[in-house]
C-alpha cells in the first residue's frame, strides 16, 4: 500500500495492528452487508476480550456468531440479538456483558462519534431500564437522556464498490450501519465486492469518501440469507 493507494492483497495486511482487548465496530444489519471475510479472519487469529459494537450478533455459526462460539467477545453493544441462541446463553450465564441500545440511539451514538460529538440528548428510553445511571435533563417540558457517543479502534465494514483511493459505494440495504461506522474507527477496513480505478466512480454517488478509509480488500461473499420466507402458493 503506497501513497493514496489503499488496496491490500491479504487479510493479514488489512487487519495489521488489531489485538485482543480492542473495541471493534462491525457493519451490517442482520446478515445483510456484513464484512464476512474480515469477521472470519478475526475468528481465525484467536483474538479475545473484545468489545464489539454491531447492530446484532449474526446467527449461530455465521457472521459474529463465529466470535461468540469462540468466546472472543467480552462486551457486546447491540440493538437486536434475537436470531442467535448462543447469544442468549452467554447473556444469561454472565459470560458476556450485554449493553442493549435502542437502534436509533445506537446509530446516532456511532454517527456522533464519527463527527467528534462526545454526547447528545434523546428522549428515547426515558423512564425505562435504558435510562439507568444516565444523566437526565428537561427541555421544553420533556425529559431527555444524555447518551455518550461511540468510537472504535477498528471499524470493519462492507461496501459494494471502491476505488483505489478508498472511496466507497454501498448497494441497497447494505447501506445500513456501514457508512457511519466508517467514520468512527481509528482504523477503518473496507471489504468490497469490486475495486475500480480512480475516476470510475461518479463523485455524486460516493457514499463514504476515501479520507475515512484506511485499507480496502476485495472479498468473496457467501451472502447467506438470514431467514428464508417462501409463499405457500
Amino acid at each position: 500500500m503506497q501513497g493514496l493507494n489503499k488496496i491490500v492483497a491479504t487479510y493479514e495486511e488489512a487487519m495489521a495492528g488489531i489485538t485482543s482487548g480492542m473495541t471493534i465496530m462491525v457493519g451490517g444489519f442482520g446478515l445483510c452487508g456484513i464484512p464476512e471475510g474480515l469477521i472470519r479472519y478475526v475468528h481465525d487469529i484467536d483474538l479475545h476480550s473484545l468489545t464489539c459494537i454491531s447492530n446484532n450478533a449474526g446467527v449461530d455459526g455465521f457472521g459474529l456468531g463465529l466470535w461468540l462460539a469462540k468466546r472472543q467477545i467480552k462486551t457486546m453493544i447491540a440493538s437486536y440479538v434475537g436470531e442467535n441462541a448462543l447469544f442468549e446463553q452467554l447473556s444469561l450465564s454472565g459470560e458476556m456483558e450485554i449493553i442493549l441500545t435502542p437502534q436509533g440511539t445506537l446509530a446516532e451514538k456511532i454517527r456522533a462519534g464519527g463527527a467528534g460529538i462526545p454526547a447528545f440528548y434523546t428522549a428515547t428510553g426515558y423512564g425505562t431500564l435504558v435510562a439507568e445511571g444516565k444523566e437526565v435533563k428537561e427541555f421544553d417540558g420533556r425529559h431527555y437522556l444524555m447518551e455518550r457517543s461511540l468510537t472504535a479502534d477498528f471499524s470493519l465494514i462492507r461496501a459494494w464498490k471502491a476505488d483505489t483511493y478508498g472511496n466507497l459505494i454501498y448497494r441497497k440495504t447494505a447501506m445500513n450501519f456501514n457508512p457511519m461506522m466508517a467514520t468512527a474507527g481509528n482504523i477503518t477496513v473496507a471489504e468490497v465486492e469490486e475495486i475500480v480505478e480512480p475516476g470510475e466512480l461518479d463523485p455524486d454517488h460516493i457514499h463514504t469518501p476515501g479520507i475515512y478509509v484506511d485499507r480496502v480488500i476485495k472479498g468473496n461473499f457467501e451472502k447467506r440469507i438470514e431467514r428464508l420466507m417462501l409463499s405457500k402458493e
